[in-house]
């Protein structure tokens, strides 16, 4: 099996989720957050009972402290799945997309949350849905494919009805993609997710354009289609090239911030230890 190396996370909400888990929740349990004080009779645990807060009563109520447990939440990789997604030296988006489905199982697994996929591009498929698990050996197996994956030319139009797969339990979601995608369908799948905590993870690698030839033929992916074009390069327009990607960055920047979801970028290879500062750094907990 390969080596999975995992990062640390946390939600940015109070959990309502019943079963036990590592994040701040609403739930009455047995955790350590003090919640406040109730009657006996209300929440019958002797083991909570509070002395002091009793003989204080007048009318002779016993009293106990009520506490929140920590709970679990739900966490989904959503992968893009498009022909853009092969692409990439010397392995594939595809590939980086794999190490990071691997890196969620795992992660998620440790902190006792359940865990689910969801693979589009021009359509849903269900071969390519996992649906939410405590054991992470689906999503392992998923990933496995997703490292063979060959893609043919086809984009991501199922990406809006992807998030109908989504609970209503408020999730969890790495969504994962190059965003080789219009902008409007972005925006308009982003609006019907709103009540998710989205972490944007941009896969990008060099070899689409940083280390292009300044003269020659080579073939490139248009970065606002994905589509694959063969042309013929000079100095003038692989700057152009550059320009254009940069531009790019900053458009889906743009449009995620317009949602307070910082994005994630990825460049040709995944560390893990990136995403934990990530987290750390953008998700208040």
């Amino acid at each position: 099996m390969k080596y999975i190396k995992e990062f640390s996370y946390h939600i940015s909400w109070r959990s309502r989720s019943r079963r036990p888990g590592r994040h701040k929740s609403n739930q009455r349990g047995m955790g350590m957050e003090f919640r406040g004080h109730t009657t006996l009779l209300s929440y019958p645990d002797p083991r909570r009972i509070d002395i002091r807060q009793t003989i204080r009563d007048p009318m002779e109520q016993v009293y106990v402290r009520i506490f929140n447990q920590k709970s679990a939440t739900p966490v989904f990789v959503m992968c893009d799945l498009s022909g853009s997604m092969q692409y990439g030296t010397p392995h594939s988006k595809l590939t980086t997309a794999a190490e990071i489905t691997r890196a969620v199982a795992q992660s998620a697994t440790r902190n006792a949350d359940p865990v689910g996929f969801i693979g589009f591009d021009d359509a849903l498929k269900d071969d390519w849905v996992a649906t939410l698990s405590s054991r992470p050996h689906t999503m392992f197996e998923l990933a496995d494919r997703l490292e063979d994956h060959l893609p043919s030319e086809v984009g991501t139009a199922a990406l809006l009805s992807s998030a109908s797969l989504l609970p209503r339990e408020r999730s969890l979601i790495f969504l994962v993609s190059d965003f080789h995608m219009p902008l409007t369908q972005l925006e308009d799948a982003l609006l019907l997710m709103l009540r998710h905590q989205i972490v944007p993870v941009i896969l990008w690698n060099s070899a689409e354009y940083k280390t292009l030839p300044e003269f020659g033929i080579t073939s490139i992916n248009d970065p606002e289609t994905g589509e694959r074009r063969t042309l013929f390069l000079r100095a003038a327009y692989r700057q152009r090239i550059l320009d254009t990607f940069e531009a790019r960055r900053q458009a889906i920047t743009d449009l995620f911030m317009k949602f307070d979801m910082q994005p994630f970028f990825v460049e040709n290879t995944f560390d893990a230890d990136l995403l934990t500062d990530y987290f750390h750094q953008y998700v208040v907990a």
